[in-house]
This record gives C-alpha cells, structure tokens and sequence, in this order.
C-alpha cells in the first residue's frame, strides 16, 4: 500500500507536546536505578564516603570534639585556673561503680598525702573509708562562659569538699582534664583559621600563575621553592621570636595562626596551579574569555569549583600539620604562652626526663595530639576517596 503523500508546496502536520520536558523519561528506569542515576553529585559522594568506615568514624569523632569546645567550660569539672594546693603532683583517680560488693555509682575514693623523706616526693594513697560520689549536672566553680556570662553549672563535680582528678594534676595543683578540654578550644580552632589564610593565599597566588604563566608563574615558582627550602621549624622559630612581648595573648594567638598560614600555603599553590594549567585550554575558559569575564571571574567562578573537592582533601590533611605546628612551637616556649591554653603549652610541663619519670600524666595531652592528627588523615582519606564517585 503506498501512503499519501500531502500537496505539493503544502505545510507538513506537525505536533508540539506542551508538557514538561523530563529527561529520564526516554527510557524507563527501575525504582534502584532510578535512585542511583537521578542522584545529585552530593549524594553520590555521601553515599561513597559512607563506605569508607574508618572516615566516617573519624569525621564523627572530629565533629564531637569542634561541638565540645563550644561548652568547653561546662564539661570541664574544674576552672582552667583552680588551683588545688593540697593536692600538688596527684595521680589520676579511678573511678568506680562498686564499694565491698554493692553498687553505689560512679565515685572516687578520698585520698590522703605524705612527703616521703628521701626523695621528696608527695605519695598519695586512698583512703577506701572515703567513698566520695561523683555529682552530675551540678554547680561547681564559677567561671566565664566564653568569657561573657558568669556561670558554675558543670557536666561532672567532684563530691561536696572533695576532689576528682581523672587525669591527675600539674605541680601548681590544676586538673590536668580541665586543662585538656580548655586547650582543645585553641589547638582545634587555631588549625580552621590558618587554612583560611593559607588556602586564600595558595588559591590566590597559585591561580594566577597557573592561569597566566610567563613571568608571573615564574616568578611565583621561584618564591615557592625557596620558602620551601628553608626548614621548617627554624623558620618557625625566626617568625614567632620577632612578635612584640608586649602584645597580648590574643594577639599572639592571631600572630600564631598567621605565621602557620603564610608558612603553609605553597603545597596547596602548587596544586592549584597544575591543575589551571591544564583546565585553562577547556573551551568554556575561552567562552568566558569571549563574553569579556575577567581573569579573577573566570578564576574563581569556572575553574576553581572544577577542582573544590581536591581542595576540601587537602584542607583536611593540611589543618593536622598547622596542628602540631602549634604545638611544637608552644613546645618550644616560642608559641602561645599563658593565659592561653593549649595542648603544646600544657606539654611544656612535661620536658624534663625526671618529671616524665615521676608524672607520667603529664603526657597526657599528647594523646589528644595523636587521635585528631590521625582522624584528620583517615577523614582526608575518605573525602579523596569520595570526590570522584564514579571510580
């Protein structure tokens, strides 16, 4: 049968569909697939992150700890200045549930303290006559929340005309516990401030040179390789020295997380630049460049964003080193210094052999140290893993 062809020179019919245009409409997808191919980039992420079990866990632990500095000053059973002078160079107190077989809860034993004579050494002893239950939710010394409101509730108190030492003390009497949570306020916070400065310089710097060359990436790979031979610690050192010793603890915190951004910034410029070097020849770079945008538009709104999860990666693995830079220059006596608390101050107690012999307690801040370096590193992981949910 032949089909009728229209007149000559007459319109073919046509019809339009008005309807929305659904694109996975073409080809009909089951309710599994459909959850996988209609899935945002984000989730997709997610969902690969979720995987990696070990990163998961660490971004949790991480997130309690950043939310534990905000009511640092509840959870803490002392003041960061209480000063217990009875109480001098005291071990860590267990905590126990059972006293001669029944349960009483969570407490500490009383304790009771002679000098030995030939060392001269403070001994402390428990007194098991003394059951001191541990209170909760209760109110303890008073203290500054953020050092605006006057408050005294605390998490965890020791028993009325008590004491409750978990990780002992320090030889002028203060909770080394106390002491910990206060310093995680700025060892934690003091890593997110340096790698705002340091990416904003690595983007800036490194954008550039990889999006011009010439003379500018010379010059700027010139710069990096210099600062880059330089050792570290010594040029550490040279920066934090030349502060004034009349400022303040708070400027000496923003110098700190300064001199740590600007010492930090050259890995991540470098990587930068690699990666707008190759993504400069894509051609919506040139459609920008046709449509007029400037280089610090096409920068920061086209080829930047091409790349965010490797910085994201990166911030992850960098925020751990600015972390022990702090640290090591506290350590040194060349970083923050008191009224600040840190967890590299609160190791200065420790750099005598005789005192590591006799208080061993007093390491422990280096714990703290060791578990958010190595979750920042397994989060890192994790994060690189899942930027490209398609592998």
């Amino acid at each position: 049968m032949t089909a009728s062809l229209p007149p000559s020179g007459a319109p073919l019919s046509h019809y339009v569909s008005t309807a929305p245009f659904d694109p996975y409409s073409v080809e009909a997808m089951t309710a599994g697939q459909a959850k996988i191919f209609q899935a945002s980039q984000l989730r997709l992420m997610w969902w690969k992150f979720k995987k990696h079990r070990i990163a998961l866990a660490s971004g949790i632990f991480l997130l309690a700890l950043y939310l534990m500095i905000v009511v640092a000053e509840f959870l803490a059973p002392y003041n960061l200045h209480t000063r217990n002078m009875d109480f001098i160079h005291a071990p860590p107190q267990r905590v126990r549930l059972f006293h001669e077989g029944q349960l009483v809860g969570p407490f500490v034993y009383g304790r009771t303290m002679t000098l030995d004579m030939d060392t001269l050494r403070r001994v402390y002893a428990d007194d098991k006559s003394d059951v001191q239950r541990l209170r909760f939710f209760c109110s303890g010394d008073p203290y500054k929340f953020w050092g605006i409101w006057e408050a005294s509730t605390h998490l965890v108190c020791p028993a009325k005309d008590g004491e409750f030492f978990a990780l002992g003390t320090d030889r002028l009497g203060r909770d080394v516990l106390s002491r910990i949570i206060y310093g995680a306020r700025i060892s934690l916070t003091i890593g997110l401030i340096g790698i705002a400065v340091s990416f904003t310089l690595g983007i800036v710097i490194g954008g550039f040179a990889g999006y011009h060359g010439g003379v500018i990436d010379l010059v700027v790979q010139r710069i990096i390789e210099v600062l880059q031979s330089i050792p570290s610690i010594p040029l550490w050192m040279a920066l934090a020295a030349i502060m004034p010793v009349s400022w303040s603890p708070i400027l000496v915190y923003l110098g700190i997380t300064v001199i740590l951004g600007l010492l930090d910034w050259t890995g991540l410029a470098r990587a930068v630049r690699s990666k707008l070097l190759a993504l400069r020849e894509e051609d919506y770079v040139l459609a920008a460049q046709l449509m007029g945008a400037r280089s610090s538009r096409i920068i920061g709104r086209h080829l930047v964003p091409g790349f965010m999860s490797h910085l994201i990666a990166s911030a992850t693995i960098t925020i751990p080193g600015m972390i022990l830079g702090e640290t090591a220059l506290s350590f040194l006596g060349l970083g923050l210094r008191p009224p600040i608390t840190s967890w590299g101050i609160l190791l200065t107690e420790a750099r005598s052999v005789s005192v590591i012999a006799f208080y061993p307690w007093l390491l422990y801040p280096m714990i703290p140290v060791i578990l958010v370096i190595l979750a920042f590193n397994f989060l890192g992981d994790g994060l690189r893993d899942a930027a490209d949910p398609y592998k």
